[in-house]
């Protein structure tokens, strides 16, 4: 973004508002307080601050100016038990934090789709942000279907080939229950050598979660960076949430500077709540 004359002729004035039912509207229905820029929600992964105690992390997500996170298990153990993932989740509202989801869940047997959906229901979690084993799709639905629990397939581009493109999650999911759908990583779709715009719209109704985030390049080789400093044409993401009515959470996720990952994260944060803002 070379200037704000060049952002508003890049944005354009009239973004037609698209009246898309789905994922949208579940997560709308979900009544949980938003943390908005614009209005989108903003949320943490958690892995991002993998080096950090529970309460750290919190702390840090706050200082973010942000209150919705999603766990990783270094945070709270997928083998707590109920009483201690209570009190975690006790802490982290005292500390005005939501945690909405609990992930990456990888999932290879019954027993393990049962504890994280156990897990993540005992928390209150709207979501798991998971990678199942594509033959226990339809023990997952069950478990959905039981608890109410949304389940968002993570895709790990070129690094995993199990979900590699959320496309893949996509059409193995598209015709189960609505509230089995996507988790979009825009930094590993692209990656992966995909359009993440393109492939964000055609997963649209089915996407719960979204780990945004710039990468270096789009290959295998590409890691991630500050947001703004990359190869993702962020601002035409943005320009397409905001379009399509998103009402999920884009989450950040940041892998570099585990000791001190928060001066970048920021960086990343404010550049996205600038991008949006103008869009409203």
């Amino acid at each position: 973004m070379n200037s704000r004359r060049d952002f508003l002729k890049k944005t354009g004035c009239g973004i037609a508002l698209g009246s898309m039912v789905g994922a949208s509207r579940l997560l709308a229905q979900a009544g949980s307080a938003p943390d908005r820029a614009g209005a989108i929600r903003l949320g943490v992964a958690s892995y991002s601050l993998r080096k950090f105690k529970v309460a750290d992390a919190l702390d840090m997500t706050k200082r973010l100016g942000i209150s919705r996170i999603v766990f990783k298990d270094v945070h709270l153990p997928l083998t707590a038990s109920d009483a201690e993932i209570r009190q975690t989740i006790d802490v982290a509202k005292s500390k005005g934090v939501e945690v909405y989801g609990c992930g990456a869940v990888y999932m290879k047997t019954e027993a393990e789709v049962d504890q994280a959906f156990h897990y993540a229901k005992t928390a209150g979690m709207e979501m798991i942000i998971g990678v199942p084993s594509i033959p226990l799709l339809p023990h997952v639905e069950r478990r959905v279907k039981e608890t109410g629990v949304i389940m968002a397939i993570h895709n790990h581009g070129p690094d995993n080939p199990l979900y590699a493109s959320p496309l893949e999650a996509y059409e193995l999911v598209k015709g189960m229950d609505k509230r089995m759908g996507v988790c979009v990583d825009i930094g590993h779709t692209t990656r992966l050598g995909e359009d993440p715009i393109a492939v964000f719209k055609k997963v649209f109704d089915r996407a719960y979660d979204v780990h945004i985030k710039d990468v270096t390049s789009a290959s295998k080789a590409g890691t991630t960076c500050e947001i703004g400093n990359g190869v993702i044409d962020v601002i035409g993401f943005l320009k397409a949430a905001v379009a399509l009515k998103y009402a999920g959470t884009l989450g950040f996720e940041f892998e570099p500077d585990p000791d001190d990952p928060l001066p970048r994260m920021a960086q990343s944060v404010g550049y996205v709540r600038g991008v949006l803002k103008l869009l409203a």
